[in-house]
């Protein structure tokens, strides 16, 4: 069974500004400290706008508390716009679907950032005790990015 969850942020910095330097290292302070993703040095300082779409780019270990194995994440971005977002739709030991889209929009304070998750778990129990996880992390996430990015707003949509 999916798990789906959305959360939005508002951010006092401008779209393409969020883009410029974005970088796995941007990614993992944002995960951080709840869990690191590795890739291959030449995807770990690649700006994320310069990531090619369609075709599977490498294979992440995602570490608890950026040292323990927990799984092997396959990454596929879909779609990539540098200055509004990706889609990315990729795979897991853990996960049979791992669907993530950003989207960065222009707002009046400087953008929205809004994150979208679908996962549905090999096993569905497993699927059922990690939904919460999941939301968890990318809340940190909204968290870390209203701090990096003060004068933010926070909103946060459950879908189903």
């Amino acid at each position: 069974m999916p798990h789906t969850f959305e959360l939005s942020s508002e951010l006092a910095i401008s779209p393409d500004t969020f883009w410029e330097h974005a970088t796995l290292a941007d990614v993992n302070a944002e995960l951080a400290p709840w869990v690191r993703m590795t890739a291959p040095r030449p995807w770990k300082t690649a700006p994320l706008r310069t990531w090619p779409a369609g075709r599977q780019l490498f294979r992440s270990w995602i570490l608890l508390f950026g040292v323990v194995p927990v799984d092997v994440h396959t990454f596929c971005l879909v779609r990539i716009e540098p200055s509004s977002g990706f889609d990315e739709r990729s795979t897991s030991l853990v996960n049979r679907i791992w669907a993530h889209s950003r989207s960065v929009q222009p707002s009046a304070q400087g953008c929205i950032v809004t994150d979208r998750v679908t996962t549905e778990a090999r096993l569905p129990v497993l699927g059922a005790l990690l939904a919460p996880v999941y939301r968890a992390i990318f809340s940190s996430r909204h968290r870390y990015l209203r701090r990096l990015h003060p004068g933010a707003q926070a909103g946060d949509a459950d879908p189903g």
